[in-house]
């Protein structure tokens, strides 16, 4: 009998592994530990093993896992981990608005303070435009944030023209945003483009004639997660149970 060949996917096993912790997060695993320590050794037994499970939340809340981001360059990845909560029509955002005309579909996920908070890149392309606002820092569920609050604008092209637009905008707890490129550099489509301490909200546009292919209270994974596919305009229907 002739032997089938199988793709690969099938062929390889792939095996579960811890979290690494992002360097800008070690700093702050280091301290709570420290101070577990000081604590559990001269003061208090009872508030060092306190201590202990926070140091073990910080080093947690900074963890970074790999993803696998599909490949095709049509598809538009959710750019963190969370909880969609807004889907809406909207305008551009003044600080992109030169670069990007018309109506968008405004994707909204919410990072709690339990989710990675590791950004990444939507698409493939060059970032085009880096616009930090300072601001407050109200509840990121609320409408009125993604203009209020301290937020990052980024904007990346593909070599085609089309841009995709995504905002980072701070929170109750939130008080840094951090971005990881610059303008003018290319990022693949899933790459670490950020971060935001300590749960916030990050929007994404998605061009006219691109429909959302997530639903309100659905759950996203930074990279894998797909958004919408650009130029398919197909409504999803869908229930919560």
């Amino acid at each position: 009998m002739p032997q089938i060949d199988k793709p690969d996917s099938q062929l390889t096993a792939v095996k579960w592994r811890f979290p690494s912790v992002h360097p800008e997060g070690r700093k702050f695993t280091l301290i709570a530990a420290v101070a577990t320590l000081v604590m559990y050794g001269g003061v208090s037994h009872f508030i060092g093993w306190l201590l202990v499970g926070l140091t073990i939340w910080v080093a947690a809340f900074f963890r970074d896992p790999i993803r696998t981001t599909p490949q095709d360059p049509s598809l538009i990845v959710a750019p963190a981990d969370g909880l969609i909560t807004m889907i809406v029509r909207v305008a551009a955002p003044p600080e992109l608005a030169a670069q990007m005309s018309g109506s968008f579909t405004r994707v909204s996920i919410f990072m709690s303070v339990f989710d990675v908070h590791i950004n990444r890149s939507p698409i493939a392309g060059r970032i085009a435009r880096v616009a930090y606002i300072p601001g407050k820092f109200l509840n990121a569920d609320l409408d009125k944030a993604s203009e209020d609050n301290e937020r990052q604008h980024f904007l990346v092209t593909r070599n085609d023209g089309v841009s995709i637009g995504f905002t980072q905008i701070a929170g109750l707890v939130a008080r840094r945003i951090m971005a990881f490129v610059k303008e003018g550099d290319e990022v693949a489509a899933g790459e670490r483009i950020g971060l935001i301490r300590f749960g916030s909200r990050v929007d994404v546009y998605l061009p006219e004639g691109t429909s959302p292919q997530v639903l309100l209270g659905q759950r996203t994974i930074a990279g894998e997660t797909v958004l919408g596919t650009i130029g398919q305009d197909r409504a999803l229907t869908g229930s919560s149970q």
